[in-house]
């Protein structure tokens, strides 16, 4: 490794500690929000207890129905006047809510298969018709076994849970009434509702009050309109109500190959009202209490895939939280949110909402225009990661990926126009180090005028004034390098988290998305830190790397001495990118190692168009000239001049 190399990467370094200290939070900032995390949540607290007591209420209610369960069997029961007196105490009006049959209602686009349960009146399944997990099963984004999904409010001082709660279905067009079965397809929509009613004061429904749950499917959207209706309420809730308080808990399914990478790209994100787009920690359990925040949306995000609650106002103070689950069993984290929801029992009728429940995809996320596509990792926290991804790579996957070919292809066509485009750096790189390698005598020269390490500035002055009286910029080769470091890490964040590149077969590999494996290691038998089974992109990514660090080394020769222990570096870090490649995806390796191949026919045709010699002559001729001088240098001698000094030529 040459001293330019060395430089770049010492700038690389220093950008990112440069970056990491400006963009940390002051003292001042990190104080306030130790205080928000630390402070204790009074709004909240009132909810956090009626959230105990709501669990009393649901283990009561469980109570009474294994007791209906049990006199339907004919089975003796003598504590079941006293759970059902317990149960009126503890839902009041909503006490024969309690009790009733589970009915589900299928409903089906042409994208969605959904399915709604009266038992909480809530949307407990959901398929997604046109992906399968990577053993080829239905996708299940939600299923009844994994969810929680409640709002809390006061009745009578009563803290009412919707959960476990009787609702009566509604439907809105007469030709389905009484239908299990729901279908919407193109550009139509349909809507079906599922209707709570308060007790009438003896043992039937008030059918002119309820709340109602209103859900509108889309035959050709992702997206759902769910929408709170409250009728005839204001007596039922409490008038001091200021909050409904949903909780939303939920185990995510695992859907892809490789758990390490799905894990590490699930987590909860959410949008603040009027401000960007945040989320909890990918790589460890984290919680946090957004206290006095109001937030648009909440999402529990998977790797390709999302489950998204839109408020048409807002939801205020959501308390979230992820908690990763056991390797065993066929679940990733456990998410959980609690939010409140700004509700008054005497001005409120409706509460607009939108669930979303599809892919991960950019330009299906970018057209609802709430940022949702910020959960998509393009390298949003710097800009020209973004851009590259952006206006880049996602056209060309989008154009050719319509047009129906192979996304090993489209990726070939991506590294071909990347390097079109970064040939002008290329040619530079090269050419200033060929002229390095011209001077390399001339640098010799002067390291044998001042062998001392006393004399070593010196050593450098004459250097340095060497390249200026021929024209080299010692400089010149770390600027490109610099300018391809983005490109790299924008790729390396994107094609991971590509659902273009989901289950899309090339060569060996069977999803680009994931790893490729050639050989898997005997049951219960890995490799630490490599893994169980062997990717063959990943391995000639190695290699390829390893023959460009060699070549690189024979190209880029000065006269520095090279580092000590930095050759044996610089042939360690491909070593280390085996093991950390190995359980990644499989484009990306394949992407690396066209990469390096191309690099290595830029290489031979580069050198066949610069000629040494005819530049060891340029450079000659460059150092019989007198310097260059900078418009600033010329200013300072100007001033010197006016002011009497003697300037030299």
């Amino acid at each position: 490794m040459n001293k330019n190399t060395v430089i770049g990467l010492v700038l690389i370094f220093g950008i990112f500690i440069a970056y990491s200290y400006f963009m940390s939070p002051s003292k001042e900032e990190q104080a306030r929000n130790q205080q928000k995390a630390d402070s204790v949540a009074l709004v909240m607290k009132e909810q956090r207890d009626s959230a105990i007591r709501a669990n009393a209420s649901r283990l009561a209610l469980e109570e009474l129905q294994k007791a209906q369960e049990m006199e339907k069997k004919g089975e003796v029961v003598d504590s079941a006047v006293m759970v059902q007196m317990e149960l009126k105490d503890q839902l009041g009006r909503f006490a024969n809510a309690a009790s009733g049959e589970e009915k589900y209602v299928t409903v089906e686009t042409d994208l969605l298969k959904l399915r709604i349960n009266t038992k909480g009146g809530r949307l407990e399944q959901i398929q997604l018709k046109k992906y399968k997990t990577w053993e080829g099963n239905p996708t299940i984004l939600m299923n009844p076994d994994s969810l929680q999904f409640g709002f809390s409010f006061f009745s009578g001082n009563r803290l009412i849970n919707t959960e476990r709660l009787f609702f009566q279905p509604f439907w809105t067009t007469k030709n389905q009434h009484g239908h299990d079965s729901i279908s919407v397809t193109g550009k139509d929509s349909v809507q079906f509702a599922m209707r709570l009613y308060p007790d009438d004061g003896n043992t039937g429904f008030d059918p002119a009050n309820y709340i109602e749950y209103l859900f509108t499917f889309y035959g050709d959207k992702y997206m759902v309109g769910y929408q709170l209706n409250f009728q005839g309420m204001a007596d039922v809730m409490d008038a001091s109500t200021n909050y409904l308080v949903l909780n939303w808990k939920e185990k995510l399914i695992r859907q892809e190959k490789s758990l390490k990478m799905e894990r590490i790209n699930t987590t909860v994100y959410y949008k603040y009202l009027e401000d960007k787009v945040d989320y909890l920690s990918e790589t460890k359990d984290d919680e946090k209490f957004l206290k006095n925040e109001k937030i648009r949306w909440v999402s529990f995000k998977q790797q390709f895939f999302l489950t998204t609650l839109i408020a048409d106002t807002y939801f205020a103070e959501p308390r979230i939280q992820t908690i990763t689950l056991p390797f065993e069993g066929n679940y990733l984290k456990s998410m959980s949110a609690e939010i409140g929801i700004p509700f008054s029992p005497a001005e409120t009728k409706s509460i607009p909402m939108r669930l979303y429940v599809g892919p991960n995809k950019y330009y299906t996320l970018r057209k609802y225009h709430l940022d949702l596509e910020k959960q998509i990792p393009l390298g949003w926290s710097f800009f020209l990661m973004a851009w590259i991804n952006q206006y880049a790579v996602l056209p060309i996957f989008t154009f050719f990926g319509d047009l129906g070919w192979n996304y090993g292809i489209i990726i070939l066509i991506l590294t071909i126009m990347l390097k079109i485009v970064l040939f002008p750096i290329a040619y530079k790189t090269y050419k200033s180090s060929a002229k390095m390698r011209v001077l390399k005598p001339d640098i010799d020269e002067i390291s044998k005028k001042f062998p001392k390490k006393e004399d070593a500035m010196k050593k450098q002055q004459a250097t340095m004034d060497l390249y200026k009286r021929a024209g080299v910029n010692p400089l010149a080769g770390c600027v490109p390098m610099l300018l391809q470091f983005p490109i790299l890490i924008a790729l390396f964040r994107f094609f991971p988290s590509s659902i273009e590149l989901r289950q899309q077969p090339f060569l060996w590999a069977t999803d680009l998305s994931s790893y490729d494996s050639i050989w898997t290691f005997p049951h219960g038998f890995s490799i630490p830190f490599y893994g169980d089974h062997v990717s063959l992109f990943a391995l000639l990514m190695t290699l390829s790397s390893i023959l460009y660090t060699k070549v690189n080394e024979q190209m880029m020769m000065s006269s520095q001495q090279q580092m000590p222990g930095m050759k044996t570096m610089m042939y360690l870090m491909p070593l280390m990118f085996l093991f950390w490649f190995n359980d990644y995806s499989s484009g990306l390796s394949y992407y690396y190692l066209l990469a390096n191949v191309f690099t290595f026919v830029q290489i031979f045709l580069i050198r066949r168009t610069i000629d040494e010699k005819k530049l060891h002559a340029q450079i000659e001729a460059n150092k019989k000239k007198s310097p260059k001088k900078s418009g600033f240098q010329k200013r300072l001698e100007d001033m010197a001049k006016k002011r009497g000094y003697p300037v030299k030529k």
